[in-house]
């Protein structure tokens, strides 16, 4: 099949990001829906979807990412993932990623503002040159690929070197010019202080500061979102003016009814990354990278990576996690799934790119929220609190990012990872089990 020709999924139950419209037809041509239906189009390539449920194409709010795990992303129906620091930018993306389409869609904040030797200085690999991790994925890389990846490590790395002083007033607005000039889609901040990742006492920029940062975001026509661990964290992201918190806070102090309400009032979203607290507090995601639906979708270094964890902060139980965002959800807070995937190294472990999606949906449901609502929140409401109007809805206009899965996640989460078919701008790719019929009818 190609992306120009027409195709429809018949005899499939729609989850359209919102609601569940029941049996039914999508009609996509060009990239795009062009028709929902009850009726089977005489002219289109057909999927046959019976006992299937055919949902948008979902959404990772909060990763670290690289051209191969766009395309890891992509296999477990994920088919737009969100950077919450790193290089692709619209510069980024146009130096990087032009011509290669088996891949997730992505956006990018950029470069994340924090402080010198402040957090995520305490993660990264120490010594001269780019990282053994990645060096070893430049393996897999075209040689084309390699010579746009090089160049933007080195621009990287010169931003870094001569960039402003971002402790001040004028550094942090010059830094935020920078990176929208770069096509940065949204901006984001540090407020971490280091406990939580068993690096107490980093650097951090001072409050006024980055409610500055935020002031020039906004200017600019950005959203700005906070990385916080802690309620202490996230009670000054409220105050500076963020429109979403990248974290949960991992802790639940006498006055977190407070601070919800204070979320609440403010229209501020939060994306959990319960998958990633789960890992700080010390559960690796073992069982889940050896899951038979999981499982020949992953190398050996990221199954390794699933069967560890951070485990950086044991004091904390995911109790109180589940107990704050059903209080946020409950509240009326916008709640987006992320993950906080980056890298295969044991010391970020519990992670994986597309499949802690699905993990992420299963906690939600854990921690009291519905499937189905589990759902809006890797589809429609991250899209609508992203302003991607284009994606996360199945609907006539639309992209034609879509996941087909046998069973019913909207009644039982864990079928979402029963994928047999996912489509990227019409494209199909990672099918199984479902084959087209490839004769017009």
């Amino acid at each position: 099949m190609t992306k120009h020709t027409k195709k429809a999924i018949i005899n499939t139950t729609i989850f359209d990001g919102r609601k569940i419209l029941g049996l039914g037809t999508v009609v996509f041509e060009n990239g795009r829906i062009i028709e929902i239906c009850k009726q089977q189009p005489k002219d289109a390539e057909i999927t046959d979807g019976t006992g299937t449920t055919l949902m948008p194409g979902l959404i990772d709010a909060h990763v670290h990412t690289s051209v191969q795990f766009l395309r890891d992303a992509l296999k477990f129906g994920i088919t737009t993932e969100l950077e919450m620091m790193g290089g692709f930018t619209k510069k980024g993306r146009n130096a990087q990623l032009i011509g290669i389409n088996d891949i997730a869609d992505v956006r990018s904040a950029g470069m994340g503002l924090t402080a010198p030797g402040g957090h995520p200085d305490e993660l990264i690999p120490k010594g001269d040159g780019i990282p053994d991790f990645v060096l070893k994925e430049m393996e897999t890389m075209s040689e084309e690929e390699r010579t746009a990846f090089f160049a933007a490590h080195e621009a990287q790395k010169l931003a870094e070197e001569t960039g402003p002083d971002v402790t001040t007033a004028a550094g942090a607005i010059t830094f935020v010019r920078e990176q929208v000039e770069n096509g940065a889609d949204y901006i984001k901040i540090m407020i971490e202080e280091g406990t939580v990742m068993n690096a107490p006492g980093l650097p951090m920029i001072d409050e006024a500061v980055l409610k500055v940062a935020v002031d020039e975001a906004h200017k600019l026509g950005k959203i700005a979102i906070a990385h916080v661990l802690t309620a202490e964290a996230a009670k000054t992201a409220v105050n500076i003016g963020v429109d979403g918190l990248a974290h949960l806070f991992i802790d639940r102090p006498t006055w977190t009814g407070k601070l919800i309400n204070s979320i609440v009032e403010k229209g501020i979203f939060v994306t959990p990354c319960l998958v990633l607290n789960s890992s700080i507090i010390g559960n690796p995601a073992c069982e889940l990278a050896h899951d038979k639906r999981v499982a020949p979708k992953l190398n050996e270094d990221w199954k390794m990576t699933m069967c560890s964890c951070f485990n950086t902060f044991p004091a904390g139980n995911m109790q109180d996690n589940f107990d704050n965002v059903k209080e946020l959800f409950d509240a009326g807070v916008d709640i987006l799934v992320g993950t906080d995937v980056s890298v295969p190294m044991p010391h970020l472990g519990g992670l994986a790119h597309g499949v802690s999606v699905h993990h992420e949906m299963q906690l939600l449901v854990e921690a009291g929220l519905k499937p189905i609502d589990a759902l809006k929140s890797a589809t429609s409401v991250t899209a609508r609190r992203f302003g991607l109007s284009d994606r996360g809805i199945i609907e006539a206009g639309m992209r034609a990012d879509l996941i087909l899965v046998k069973g019913d996640p909207t009644t039982n989460i864990s079928d979402s990872l029963n994928i047999v078919g996912v489509w990227k701008e019409g494209e199909s790719c990672h099918t199984s089990s479902i084959k087209a019929n490839n004769n017009s009818i």
